[in-house]
């Protein structure tokens, strides 16, 4: 009898401690955006010294930026809601990983893509077809209207968005949007805090047909709300 029952057991305490398997993230695909890059919005700790925000993220680039959080500890911040020092925003049930422009080395290049009034930027991705594609984007003085235009191997389709203000929290269980980063405070141009708390960077999920190789997006604004265009990222079908 005891035979027997050790000969039931051991098969299941095997089993159970066999390494249990993680599932995989999606590899996201960082698209290069560099040449759209006009502004720098985000202030950084660099050699121990700031430096400031210039086109920043409202009043039309003239109102107010973001912080590292290495430059807003060095500014005298107490519990700053910064931006993360680390541009690589790891990967999380809601977006794959994602990389912002910014960084506390660069004191010099450009770190976002300001859209003031009606425009449109464009880029090109590699060559594939995609089952999601994440656009870093804030909007302020309100929301701003924008159309996608998805350029295919085999053709085009449009499809229409509207990102709300960046100071809005995203509505629960909305399909295409939710944060990058969330709860942000933001400066003025002297680095000191107009707001504690409450801002976002958002990622707006444009949906491209996975059944389709996808060469180039454009994104066209019109006039109402004030841009910046962060980061681009994709994950393939």
């Amino acid at each position: 009898m005891k035979i027997l029952f050790i000969s039931f057991i051991f098969p299941l305490l095997w089993v159970n401690n066999q390494p249990i398997k993680q599932e995989k993230l999606p590899a996201a695909i960082q698209f290069n955006i560099t040449h759209l890059l006009n502004a720098r919005p985000v202030t950084i700790l660099n050699n121990n010294k700031l430096v400031t925000w210039s086109k920043g993220i409202d009043g039309n680039g003239i109102g107010d930026g973001y912080l590292t959080r290495s430059a807003a500890l060095f500014n005298g911040n107490k519990d700053p809601h910064a931006l993360p020092d680390d541009p690589l925003f790891p990967a999380n049930d809601s977006h794959p990983e994602i990389k912002l422009h910014y960084s506390n080395k660069d004191s010099i290049n450009n770190q976002a893509c300001a859209v003031l009034g009606e425009g449109q930027v464009e880029f090109s991705v590699p060559s594939a077809k995609y089952k999601a594609i994440y656009l870093a984007l804030t909007s302020a003085e309100g929301a701003s209207t924008l159309q996608i235009h998805f350029e295919y191997a085999d053709g085009e389709e449009n499809k229409d968005f509207v990102l709300p203000d960046y100071y809005l929290d995203i509505k629960p269980g909305d399909p295409n949007l939710c944060y990058l980063a969330h709860d942000l405070a933001k400066w003025g141009n002297k680095n000191n805090m107009t707001e504690k708390d409450h801002h976002n960077i958002d990622l707006l999920n444009i949906h491209p047909d996975p059944a389709r190789k996808l060469k180039s997006i454009k994104i066209s604004k019109s006039k109402p709300g004030y841009l910046v265009f962060w980061a681009a990222t994709g994950v393939k079908a």
